[in-house]
């Protein structure tokens, strides 16, 4: 983590960039996040949809290139 701060992707995402982002702030696949968020939705939705709405909302898009 090279001084790189968290953004959500413009080029890596399927919804919001969430995943995306987490994965090239921390430098594994986005496929992982992806990976996370659906197991913690399963039991019932809310422990994967609300950490990602509240990322969604408070992480800056980032810019373009």
């Amino acid at each position: 983590m090279s001084g790189n701060k968290l953004r959500r992707s413009r080029s890596d995402r399927w919804i919001g960039g969430v995943c995306g982002g987490l994965g090239k702030f921390f430098g594994i696949g986005a496929f992982w996040f992806r990976l996370l968020f659906i197991i913690l939705g399963l039991p019932g939705g809310l422990p994967g949809v609300i950490p990602y709405l509240i990322l969604w909302a408070i992480v800056p898009l980032e810019e373009r290139q």
